[in-house]
């Protein structure tokens, strides 16, 4: 890095959780560059997450689902004009570790940074750099994420920074679904139907709290369930559908977050509110455990390089486990 105005390019494109949980790297990059032009390349429908964002100078939104799905050639060539067009950067890192990610990196101009053919998720993406960092694929993914960047930017890694975190997006008004003394959000979907707890043990969850529990929910599959839960929990509210801004707002003035390994989840640790995260076919490798933020994990065993998605096993979990570790930190 020549300068504290230094112009740096991250590449994170998705998926929502990733985005959370590496722009914990935006507070550290200020931190020792408090004048850094930071401009982040993200999947098109993650950009509203990052828009406004007060220490990211650009978000630029990369349409790559699109130019799969509608085969655009047009398209295609629009999007490598306008990462071609992009001003070159003092350093580009890839925190992402992916060919998808990497190609994205070939187009811009500067430096490229990323993970080592060993350590990043696909091997090929490390061609694409000129240099790397090993950090192992089974390390907690926000230290990964953290190491990344400032191994590329030459800033010592320091684990308070982590810690002692700002949260990572602003808030705005608390939503007038939110009432009452303390209010928990349920997290009841995910990416994997593997990956989420039974309807059944959140509704024992819910109709057992002593605050309001609101259900998250993202499409009409998981608005169904969140209606079943409704039915059987008087205690249950049915969140309303919300933009990404307004999700993270939303978890952001909750007291408690108890969900699914996925990003809404996620995003109960990047605003400093408590959260209990529920693991089957992963493990706690994907948060960063605090004395309010902690995982509990299923019987099962996992190999993170390896992950079985037809491990179900988080029906094991006991909802009266989750009960107890809520109440704990509803204190």
């Amino acid at each position: 890095m020549k300068s504290q105005k230094s112009r740096i390019a991250i590449v994170r494109l998705s998926a929502l959780g990733d985005i959370v949980n590496t722009a914990i790297v935006l507070q550290i990059i200020h931190k020792h560059y408090p004048n850094a032009l930071i401009d982040w390349y993200v999947e098109e429908a993650f950009a509203p997450l990052l828009s406004n964002h007060p220490l990211i100078h650009e978000v630029i939104a990369v349409p790559l689902k699109k130019i799969k799905t509608t085969k655009s050639l047009s398209l295609l060539k629009q999007t490598i004009q306008n990462l071609r067009s992009r001003p070159k950067y003092d350093q580009i890192i890839d925190a992402q570790g992916l060919l998808k990610s990497a190609i994205v990196t070939f187009f811009l101009k500067g430096a490229v940074h990323g993970f080592d053919r060993q350590s990043a998720r696909e091997s090929v993406a490390a061609w694409f750099y000129e240099t790397t960092s090993a950090i192992a694929y089974e390390m907690n993914v926000i230290k990964r994420n953290v190491l990344v960047i400032t191994e590329a930017l030459n800033i010592p890694y320091d684990k308070n920074d982590i810690i002692h975190k700002a949260p990572l997006f602003s808030l705005a008004n608390k939503p007038l679904e939110l009432t009452g003394v303390k209010n928990i959000a349920c997290v009841i979907g995910a990416s994997w139907p593997s990956k989420c707890y039974p309807k059944e043990h959140f509704a024992t969850i819910c109709d057992t709290l002593p605050y309001p529990c609101h259900l998250i929910w993202g499409n009409e599959s998981e608005y169904r369930d969140a209606q079943w839960i409704a039915q059987r929990s008087a205690n249950t509210h049915i969140a309303p559908k919300m933009s990404l801004g307004e999700l993270v707002n939303f978890i952001g003035h909750c007291d408690l977050i108890i969900g699914n390994d996925t990003g809404p989840t996620h995003m109960g640790w990047a605003m400093n509110r408590a959260s209990i995260t529920l693991f089957g076919p992963t493990n706690e490798r994907m948060i960063f455990p605090t004395a309010i933020n902690i995982g509990i994990k299923s019987p099962s065993s996992v190999n993170i390089l390896n992950i079985n998605r037809n491990d179900f096993s988080i029906k094991q979990i006991d909802p009266q486990n989750v009960i107890q570790k809520a109440k704990e930190l509803l204190l």
